[in-house]
């Protein structure tokens, strides 16, 4: 199955956390592909910081579950500092890899919704996803990435 994940960094050197976390995927999943960056403000909370984002597809045979568990593993190896702060709010981050979508059926548990639940929210991911996967249809609404951006 193909993973699009988003990678997103607004703490430190941006890139470097970013090119760190891509160096593991390779590692840990194999080739992959990339989008071009995308600069964002951040969502969800207030910061002076704002975002490097790049969209990553991967594929793997992994259920969505241990793909997730791998990930944030890859997170805490960059840096240890969650990205909530302890009322659940966002926080500022060295980096955050997120699933935004694959090319199976959607997904929902207790620690994971595909698609991202805020995918058509996010300009980030939107752009990104577009860029990687420009056929790919949300299941629920039928939209492209491209045609959920528009609507934004």
């Amino acid at each position: 199955m193909k993973y699009y994940l988003n990678l997103g960094s607004n703490l430190g050197n941006r890139l470097l956390h970013i090119t760190r976390a891509l160096k593991a995927i390779g590692e840990e999943f194999g080739p992959y592909e990339t989008s071009h960056k995308v600069e964002s403000d951040p969502w969800g909370f207030d910061s002076t910081n704002r975002f490097v984002n790049i969209g990553v597809s991967i594929e793997s045979d992994l259920d969505p579950e241990e793909v997730l568990v791998r990930l944030q593993k890859i997170e805490k190896g960059i840096s240890p500092r969650g990205h909530r702060r302890w009322d659940g709010s966002y926080n500022d981050r060295e980096i955050d890899i997120d699933i935004m979508a694959t090319d199976g059926s959607p997904y929902d548990s207790p620690a994971l919704h595909i698609p991202h639940r805020h995918l058509g929210r996010r300009d980030f991911f939107l752009k990104p996803l577009s860029e990687l996967a420009p056929g790919w249809r949300h299941p629920a609404s039928g939209l492209t990435a491209s045609e959920m951006l528009t609507a934004l």
